[in-house]
């Protein structure tokens, strides 16, 4: 561990500029905070505050000097590792009338993102775990997935809708990062988790810590845990969720759907897409793209003629049931990091947790 002031927090994008990475961290846009390309320090979102409710996402200008006082964005690392479209292989005719292939693998380019929460570390591993299985390895992910480095944040700022401590999965990182920050008034805990975090904290001006500012630090997360009034009951529903597929709340839940599929889009775990080809207006060229597409789609369960699931009832039956449920077959664990982005960007405020709470029959 060390302990970097405040003053000093610019040396860190220096340090990792000067190592080859490109630098994403958050910032401001759109009414919301999202990862981007950082060109300044003065880009992160010093004294911002989120307020996140069902339906309801704002922020706040705060007093204080802190840059990660905030719970999360829409984004999470997904459209960074696995792109919302791209293409995969194009195909070219020739003027004989012969055609040739080429597969379209991204270079990559290595890149840190800064302010990655515990619960989008979890978020990363399930990914990986689908992505990079062995034997199936997507070519496009793990371009960009090897040369990923990771600065994660401590969350001390959960939203009213975060729910990562009955998941396990928050609101303190425990793997998965280079290095981990602790963010307290005047400057940071530092820790690293490889050895390419270890020479990083090497470069930086980092001074011992004091026993008060960590036990500031883990007052501070432990605080952030307790805080957290949503939960889900179990950590595996496959069970409860499967005996209970003519539950009436179904019904209740499917008039408030709109099936519009933000709930997947902003889920740092979903991982459908659909493929397409887009040929030339001449014949001469196309191109075979793959983009994010949704459960709650009807072209999603479209088979010959036949739609397996055609009506918004069945769809989000069957999002939950595999999230919370059959992802324990596929992944050991359920598909849920307890982030609640799916509850704040939900145009009709409905709350996962209180949807398993009623299948559940325990109180929310």
């Amino acid at each position: 561990h060390g302990y970097l002031p405040r003053r000093d927090f610019a040396r860190l994008l220096i340090a990792l500029r000067g190592l080859g990475y490109r630098c994403v961290g958050p910032v401001v846009r759109d009414g919301a905070i999202a990862y981007e390309v950082l060109a300044d320090i003065g880009e992160l979102p010093a004294g911002i505050n989120d307020d996140q409710q069902p339906g309801s996402y704002r922020l706040a200008v705060t007093d204080t000097a802190r840059l990660f006082d905030w719970a999360n964005g829409p984004q999470a690392l997904k459209p960074w590792l696995f792109s919302s479209r791209e293409c995969l292989w194009s195909a070219q005719r020739s003027a004989d009338g012969s055609l040739s292939f080429t597969e379209q693998v991204p270079q990559g380019e290595p890149t840190v993102v800064i302010g990655v929460r515990a619960c989008d570390l979890a978020a990363l591993a399930l990914q990986d775990r689908h992505f990079l299985a062995e034997g199936s390895v997507d070519a496009w992910y793990e371009a960009r997935r090897r040369q990923l480095l990771l600065v994660a944040v401590n969350c001390m700022c959960p939203a009213a809708t975060c729910f990562c401590a009955s998941t396990g999965d928050g609101p303190a990182a425990r793997d998965g990062y280079d290095l981990v920050l602790d963010e307290l008034d005047d400057g940071y805990l530092v820790a690293a988790g490889s050895a390419t975090g270890k020479r990083i904290v090497a470069l930086l001006p980092v001074l011992p810590v004091t026993d008060a500012q960590r036990q500031a630090a883990l007052q501070a997360t432990a605080r952030a845990a307790a805080s957290q009034t949503r939960s889900l009951p179990a950590r595996n529903l496959q069970a409860l969720l499967f005996g209970n597929l003519d539950h009436p709340r179904w019904e209740d839940v499917a008039r408030r759907c709109l099936s519009c599929g933000n709930c997947t889009s902003v889920c740092p775990t979903c991982f459908c897409y659909r493929e397409a080809d887009q040929p030339a207006l001449d014949g001469s060229r196309s191109s075979h793209i793959r983009e994010w597409d949704s459960c709650f789609s009807q072209g999603h369960s479209y088979i010959h003629g036949l739609t397996i699931r055609p009506d918004t009832r069945l769809r989000y039956r069957q999002w939950l049931t595999h999230k919370l449920g059959s992802w324990h077959e596929q992944y050991g664990r359920s598909g849920c990091v307890g982030c609640g982005r799916c509850i704040t960007w939900c145009p009709t405020g409905i709350d996962i947790t209180a949807e398993v709470a009623a299948i559940a029959g325990v109180a929310p």
